[in-house]
């Protein structure tokens, strides 16, 4: 139980539900809930398919790039740290306009749920934990973003935008450090 928390932890906050529940509550605002519904299941299963198949075949393409998990882990994590970075200084998220179609697919399932901080956690995690781990973790976590997608106008409503905003930047916080010990360890890993 304790590395599967290991394992679990640094995903939860690489997904961020609570930073991205205001994106996804402005992207879906004004849909019907039988819509609402499939755009969320949409956006799950796109998640869970994106994520496993690079938890799966990610270290291939790496190697096919010759590209060693070390330089991914200190790059993936030099990226993450500008990401949560960059999250934590910016006031709003920017909006992109999209087809009503294939909202759930892109950008909720991606990059939204499963982004470059996702997909690189979950490539460090894998050399770190092993797969199956790994991949019980993240969809545990897909799942837990869909169910709070599915709760997202009463969660809204307790926590209001300021309380959501707060939540996200302590997130972000979290994994600015988490992108710190990784790009440590990618170093570490290197010198040895």
């Amino acid at each position: 139980m304790h590395k599967f928390l290991l394992c679990f932890i640094p995903l939860f906050v690489a997904v961020d539900t609570p930073g991205i529940l205001p994106m996804f509550i402005s992207l879906t605002e004004g849909f019907k809930k039988r819509q609402l519904r499939r755009i969320i299941v949409q956006s799950i299963l796109t998640a869970v398919a994106v994520s496993v198949l690079f938890v799966f075949f990610g270290k291939t393409v790496l190697g096919l790039l010759n590209i060693t998990v070390y330089d991914f882990m200190i790059a993936g994590g030099m990226l993450l740290f500008i990401i949560s970075v960059s999250d934590i200084l910016s006031y709003e998220k920017k909006q992109r306009h999209i087809d009503a179609d294939s909202l759930g697919a892109v950008p909720i399932g991606v990059p939204l749920i499963v982004g470059p901080a996702v997909l690189t956690t979950s490539l460090i995690l894998v050399n770190e934990y092993g797969i199956y781990l790994t991949v019980a973790a993240l969809v545990i976590n897909i799942l837990i973003a869909g169910l709070i997608f599915f709760l997202s106008g009463n969660i809204y409503k307790l926590l209001g935008s300021a309380g959501s905003k707060t939540l996200s930047k302590i997130a972000n916080l979290l994994l600015a450090a988490i992108a710190v010990m990784i790009i440590r360890k990618g170093i570490a890993g290197m010198l040895q």
